[in-house]
Order: C-alpha cells, then structure tokens, then sequence
C-alpha cells in the first residue's frame, strides 16, 4: 500500500497542529504575542504557552481567536480534537483510556490518592511532580490529567463508584489550602447523581485490595474489563477469570467500607481538621 502523501507538510498530531495553526495566523498578520496580547485582553504567556503547545488555554479563549483572525469555528474545532488526544499520555494508558471512553459504569478502588478524574489541579500537579516531572512537561500532563473529567461531567457520563482507603484522605497536600480544595472537591462530586464514593476506614483492617489500586469498566455489550495499576506501569486486563477474581475482591472490600452517607460525612471531619490559615 502506497504512502499517505502529505500535502500541507504540517503536522498530523492534534496538539501539536493546534499550536502550529495559531503561529501561522499570527505570524500571517506580522505582530508579536506582545500585540497580540493587548488586542485580545489575554496576556502573552498564557498565548505563547498555547503556540509552544505546553498548554491548550480555554475554550473562550479559543473562540476568541477564532473571531480575531477571521476564522469561524476552525480553531475551537482544532481545540476540541486536541483536548480529546491521548497521545499526550503515556502509551501504556492508551489502550485503557479509549476503552474508559465507552464504558456504562465504571468502579474504581483508591490505594493511595484520589482517582484522576476527581483531582484537582493542585492535587494532580504535587503528584505528578513526585513522580518526577517538572517544567513545561509537568504543565502538559496536568492539563491532560484535568481533561479527562470532562468525561464524569457529560450530560451521558457513566456511573462512577469509587471506594476511597483512608490512607487517601490521610495523605494530605504540602500546602493545606490545596488540601483543603482537594476535600471540598471530593465532597462536591459525592453530590453528583452519577457518582458515589465510599470510604473505607483503617478500623476495617486488612482487606483484599490494601495494595491494589484497581478500576473496573462494564462495556456497551455488558462484558467487564479491569485495569490495576502502580506507579511504574498499568495492564489492562481482558480474561474473564481474573476478571472475575478482581471484582470479587472488590465487593468483598466495598462490604468493608462505610456507607455513602457515612462516608460523607467522614470527608468533612477530615476537612474540618485541615488547619486554617492564620488571619492577617
């Protein structure tokens, strides 16, 4: 089979498309991020972080550019196509995030940190900057992290249970207003009718996911997959046996935790104990 032939010489990943299409626009009309800038009432970083593509910017600010140049539509489409591209992230997440996408319901047990998709961003950047990132590609996977929970926020998301260990609500964030914002987020989306999160506390003791952080994915055609993960790799998991297996373990530990309810009101005793900041 012959070659794709490539007729604009631009590139093909969405991304990276999206950052090259604002600096041909803008280096078509001759001025700086500077002028730019001052035409739009946006400020020049947060405009070249776009066309250097470590940051996608907003929507609105997409929109904005879009009727700045002329160009109706053109690059908030290009937007969206990028917001939706996973190649920012790692391949072995690939495979599980395109699957995530068509999931009814999804189940998600929490070892160590809240779920990507209820994150913060304050929460989302300290752990990734423990990982080891930092600079332009901290800022990248970041927004990456923080677009996926658009998915729990469409007007069809998937049901999403999350048992939450305490050791979760115990690990808290170095600066405690960003703690404090992590709970408070928490508590917000357990007021959300697709989703339910669970506790369960230390008193239960040992159980049979202490030390596997595992989500479980029911498909349109009603089969399970399941996806466990650590901090150096994730599997997708496809055979129904250990399927099976997991998911066993998974309501057996769900037995454990404390009701809805319950678990509720154990995320605002936490956060009523985050210090306050002192008055000034």
């Amino acid at each position: 089979m012959p070659s794709r032939r490539v007729v604009t010489g631009r590139s093909q990943q969405p991304r990276k498309r999206f950052a090259e299409e604002l600096r041909l626009l803008r280096n078509a009309r001759g001025e700086t991020l500077r002028e730019l800038a001052e035409q739009l009432g946006w400020t020049a970083s947060a405009l070249g972080k776009m066309e250097s593509g470590s940051n996608l910017g907003s929507p609105e600010l997409a929109e904005a550019l879009d009727t700045y140049y002329g160009t109706p539509g053109l690059l908030l489409a290009l937007w969206e196509v990028a917001m939706g591209d996973n190649s920012q992230f790692k391949e072995q997440y690939r495979r599980y995030m395109e699957r995530e996408a068509e999931a009814v319901t999804m189940w998600h047990y929490a070892a160590s940190a809240p779920p990507g998709l209820l994150q913060t961003p304050a929460y989302a950047r300290a752990a990734l900057a423990a990982g080891g990132l930092f600079g332009e590609k901290l800022e990248e996977q970041v927004e990456a992290r923080l677009s996926r929970r658009k998915l729990l926020e469409d007007k069809d998301a998937p049901t999403f249970r999350v048992i939450l260990s305490e050791a979760v609500l115990r690990t808290q964030l170095a600066d405690p207003r960003d703690w404090q914002e992590q709970l408070e987020y928490l508590l917000e989306t357990c007021d959300r009718p697709n989703i339910t999160i669970q506790v369960l506390p230390f008193s239960a003791g040992p159980h049979p996911l202490m030390n596997t952080a595992v989500m479980f994915l029911r498909m349109p055609d009603s089969s399970t997959l399941a996806y466990s993960e650590n901090d150096l790799r994730g599997e997708l998991i496809e055979e129904y046996e250990t399927v099976e297996h997991l998911q066993r373990r998974y309501d057996a530990s769900r037995d454990l935790a404390l009701s809805p309810a319950e678990s509720r009101k154990a995320i605002m005793r936490i956060l009523e104990e985050v210090p306050c900041e002192p008055s000034t």
